[in-house]
């Protein structure tokens, strides 16, 4: 008897040791071993001054990876980001069906497209759109994006866009409701400093696509108040088509008119030619902005000699950032994200890594707060996003765009081995101070 209790006791504790060991060996939550984002990029062609934010996006998946990656509540546990990035040549054809090339092949789950025109960035969220994947996007002017935005037949639900308005005010009370949020506020800055010292007359230029058009529709008008005469507007003179290469008839009337100021917007090649051709023809106007056109270094070197020399440009990211206002993930901040660029280039700042690496913190902490990969939950958490990032704050609105803040700069030769480089000669903001005089009037030898 004593015998068959033992066998009985010992057949139970085989049995429990047997079902504790399969408890303690239980496989892990199923799902996915990584996060994919797709990253459709001007990496060549006329944008590619914009592709290089995907500098940004790389240094902050790096950045996270190095901490295991994002955690992921219905998987209880970290996930490392995998991100792909294409090629578009900057080509809308191109940047259509790479991105649905990303979305059916190469299974993302989000997408983040960095900084580019509005021609390359409308076939993405009409793919977003079709096959319902949330996207994180940036450069797009306010409004522009917002037209074509309501003319879409869905408003763009998956995209969530960041930029800067034209000549917009945010809506009283809101967190935009102060000054450095429009291109009209910030470049009007520089016309305060010197616009007494011109003749107030200006000569505008812009491309005719869509940040073209929505350039010219509405800042001349906002000079106009200001009392300036913008000539031959009501003309469309200065409204061009993307490919233009004589620019001498609309150069000859602003000759003839004595413009003093040329202010406008349009991609770096085509305002290269345009400038080149004023020199040849004798047009020195006093002050000179470029939208679009003089952001990056690749671009403005690109134009030879010393045409760079104190054009303007509205600015919307720089390594001078205030570190605990504009945080990154770790230990990055503004300052060591550009000496990474730096090393890694040799170059002076582009903007567009911030921007780059800001969508990726935005994505992050949209997942975490979501505690899922499922793309409605996702697109949900992008809308109740409110963020301090390494560009400083992002909360959507209701038209899920964030606007982000703006200050002025100016292209400086300078003696280091690259020449040109573009400081902050003016600004509004408390995180981040001029750090050079404006140049006045434009410096010609």
């Amino acid at each position: 008897m004593k015998k068959v209790t033992f066998i009985v006791v010992v057949t139970v504790l085989a049995v429990g040791l047997v079902f504790s060991g399969c408890a303690k060996t239980a496989p892990a939550p199923s799902g996915p071993e990584e996060i994919i984002i797709g990253c459709n990029v001007p990496l060549t062609g006329s944008n590619a001054g914009f592709g290089e934010g995907v500098f940004g996006e790389r240094a902050a998946v790096e950045d996270i990876n190095k901490l295991g990656g994002v955690y992921v509540k219905e998987y209880g546990r970290k996930l490392p980001i995998k991100l792909i990035v294409v090629d578009n040549e900057s080509d809308p054809t191109k940047s259509g069906s790479l991105a649905e090339n990303l979305i059916l092949h190469e299974k993302v789950h989000l997408s983040a497209p960095p900084n580019q025109s509005l021609t390359l960035d409308i076939p993405q969220a009409n793919m977003a759109e079709k096959y319902k994947v949330p996207r994180v996007t940036g450069g797009c002017p306010m409004e522009p994006w917002l037209s074509l935005r309501a003319d879409s037949a869905s408003n763009f639900k998956y995209t969530w866009a960041y930029g800067f308005s034209i000549v917009t005010p945010a809506p009283p009370g809101s967190i935009w409701d102060t000054p450095g949020y429009t291109i009209m506020d910030t470049w009007v800055a520089m016309l305060d400093l010197f616009g007494n010292e011109t003749n107030k007359t200006v000569g505008v230029f812009a491309s005719d696509e869509p940040d073209g058009r929505g350039w010219y529709a509405l800042f001349p008008p906002a000079l106009e108040d200001l009392g300036y005469d913008a000539i031959g507007v009501e003309r469309n003179l200065g409204l061009f088509p993307p490919g233009t290469t004589d620019f001498s008839p609309m150069i000859e009337e602003w000759k003839d008119h004595d413009c003093q100021i040329l202010w406008g917007n349009c991609i770096a090649p085509e305002f290269g030619t345009l400038w080149r051709q004023c020199h040849e023809l004798g047009f020195k106007p006093k002050m000179v902005a470029a939208g679009r056109a003089a952001l990056y270094y690749t671009d403005i070197s690109a134009w030879g000699g010393d045409l760079p020399w104190g054009i303007g440009i509205e600015m919307w990211w720089s390594p001078a950032y205030d570190p605990e206002m504009c945080p990154g993930i770790g230990s990055t901040t503004p300052e060591s994200l550009y000496q990474r660029w730096h090393e890694d280039t040799g170059r002076p700042i582009n903007p567009a890594i911030g921007w780059g690496y800001m969508q990726i913190q935005v994505i992050i902490d949209a997942i975490e707060r979501a505690g899922t990969l499922d793309k409605e939950a996702v697109n949900k958490a992008l809308a109740e996003t409110d963020l301090m990032t390494i560009a400083h704050r992002v909360k959507f609105d209701e038209t899920q765009y964030n606007r982000m803040p703006l200050f002025y700069g100016q292209w400086y030769k300078t003696d280091k081995p690259w020449v040109w480089e573009c400081p902050v000669v003016f600004s509004k903001h408390d995180f981040i101070p001029a750090t050079a005089e404006p140049i006045f009037p434009m410096p010609y030898e």
